[in-house]
């Protein structure tokens, strides 16, 4: 039989976890590095771009620094995505499985 309490509590419960997942994000630093440490990019973990390090020798060099800057900013997003991802399952595998709304036997 369905249980519109169950539903209401896993619903209620997914919106906290999921408000804590995002604050966690905003406090998530990423970041990647490129040409040996000459360009460095950081994100926070929901993708915005909080910092960027670019070594004074590349700044004669246009055409490096724009392919070591395309490099960093592919691999923090990158990270960003797997971060996203892994955050992701953590909160399908957190959700209790046990919640069994439509009645029958726990899941276990």
């Amino acid at each position: 039989m369905f249980d519109a309490k169950q539903l209401g509590a896993m619903l209620g419960s997914m919106q906290d976890t999921i408000k804590d997942l995002q604050e966690r994000n905003e406090q998530t630093i990423l970041s990647a590095k490129s040409g040996g440490g000459l360009v460095s990019v950081s994100c926070n973990g929901n993708g915005e771009v909080i910092d960027i390090s670019i070594d004074d020798s590349l700044l004669e060099d246009k055409e490096s620094l724009q392919i070591l800057l395309m490099s960093a900013l592919n691999d923090v997003r990158k990270s960003v995505e797997d971060n996203r991802q892994s955050s992701a399952m953590n909160l399908f595998n957190g959700l209790g499985t046990d919640l069994n709304i439509f009645g029958g036997k726990p899941n276990g």
